[in-house]
């Protein structure tokens, strides 16, 4: 019996992704939950098992985009494990002379057959012959590596020699579906004007841009800032900090005192942990708080889920699994989907101010910044304290200027008393 492989629900705001790697070959035996290919989104790379044990059939083709739903092979339940094909081609062989022609031909047609689907895909889109490159895989064979070399002798010998054959063009990347329907491909361009190069932009860093241009373009976004003290936090933390990380195994840090002070403000102004779907309004009696991480790809928000039920501790330890979890591309898709409210911090980079971006559909976002020393007014007295400024963006389809600073600066009081953070009050 025959068993459709379809892309799977991602979570919210995920329609559809790309199939960027086969890791397994049409023909070859798979078991039930075996990872078989990479999907590519907007919020990461995820691997799709297989939901059968059998013979993998009919693989579509890289670099498509595909919607929730889609097929995109067949297992063949019940069928005996095949002979696996290859994954990597054999050495290249010895030069042959004129007579040994004929055989040297019978190698390359066998070996270009016995290509892995990525080699196979890099050698016909460059023209090239996989028995001119030599293999250093196992037992010689040809890798995704050993193609990516010779692409870059041949593109070097180009550059010192003229006159030599030129490397193979470059290959077309194609850009994910955008809002007009057609699809547009991006070319690698190489200028000759010294000190500028352009590079096609990755298909995350491309989704990244658009879920950020299409938050500004459907929401009415707006930000309200304050300041908070500090320094009431510092003290607590330079109390307690090494008996917390004795007891607990991890740090005591910012994030936990405000993204406390968050959860207890949403309870106060359920608004602002809203969200609105059409002509309704989605309410939540919980908080599923997202953490924006920085990532080599791209900025990711990994969620803390029912962030209401969570210690600080709990917090605290969370946030740092997954924190690199999303640097090390580790996360599964329900870890990055279904946030309520985001927290950004800024800060970390020597951010001063900022006006963060809504994470779409949610309807507010807290902004962290540096912490600076600064002179303010206590009881008619000049005082220097930790200072931090904060801000809230807003979607004032939703959520009124009253909610908006009230929330604030019920966060600001909150983390200005730890005592009262503790005691929920």
């Amino acid at each position: 019996m025959a068993v459709d492989v379809a892309i799977p629900g991602m979570g919210e705001s995920v329609s559809e992704v790309i199939l960027i790697e086969w890791l397994k070959s049409d023909g070859q035996y798979v078991e039930r939950d075996e990872p078989i290919c990479v999907l590519e989104t907007d919020k990461a790379n995820v691997d799709l098992p297989s939901p059968a044990g059998g013979v993998l059939q009919h693989l579509q083709a890289l670099e498509t985009t595909l919607e929730v739903g889609a097929v995109i092979a067949r297992i063949e339940e019940g069928a005996a494990p095949a002979v696996e094909v290859a994954e990597e081609a054999p050495a290249a062989a010895p030069a042959k002379s004129t007579e040994d022609a004929p055989a040297a031909q019978a190698d390359a047609k066998e070996a270009s057959t016995a290509l892995s689907p990525a080699v196979r895909r890099l050698v016909e889109e460059h023209a090239l012959d996989p028995v001119a490159i030599v293999g250093t895989g196992k037992d010689g064979r040809l890798t995704k590596k050993d193609v990516q070399g010779h692409l870059h002798g041949l593109k070097a010998a180009a550059k010192e020699a003229p006159v030599a054959e030129p490397a193979a063009p470059a290959q077309e990347i194609p850009v994910p579906a955008s809002p007009t329907p057609a699809r547009q491909a991006l070319k690698p361009i190489e200028s000759d004007e010294e000190g500028i190069r352009r590079e096609p932009m990755s298909r995350i860093r491309q989704r990244i841009a658009q879920h950020l241009v299409g938050a500004q373009h459907n929401a009415a976004m707006l930000t309200t800032f304050n300041e908070v003290d500090l320094s009431g936090v510092m003290q607590l933390r330079a109390k307690y900090k090494e008996r917390f990380a004795e007891v607990h195994g991890v740090s005591l840090g910012l994030m936990s005192f405000f993204s406390r002070a968050v959860v207890l403000a949403l309870g106060e102004y359920p608004a602002v942990n809203a969200q609105i779907d059409g002509t309704d309004i989605v309410y939540h009696d919980f908080v599923n708080l997202g953490i924006a991480v920085s990532t080599d790809r791209g900025l990711l928000v990994p969620i803390l889920r029912r962030a209401e039920q969570l210690s600080m501790a709990d917090v605290e330890g969370e946030i740092k699994r997954l924190a690199l979890g999303a640097r090390d591309n580790k996360l599964a898709m329900d870890e990055l989907s279904g946030g309520t409210f985001t927290i950004t911090n800024g800060g970390v980079f020597g951010s001063l101010l900022s006006t963060p971006i809504l994470n779409a559909p949610q309807s507010g976002i807290l902004g962290m910044h540096a912490i600076k020393d600064r002179p303010i007014a206590v009881d008619g007295e000049v005082v220097i304290r930790p200072m931090m400024y904060v801000a809230l963006s807003y979607d004032h389809r939703l959520v009124d200027g009253q909610q908006s600073v009230s929330f604030l600066v019920r966060v600001k009081e909150l983390v200005e008393d730890p005592t009262r953070l503790m005691l929920q009050v």
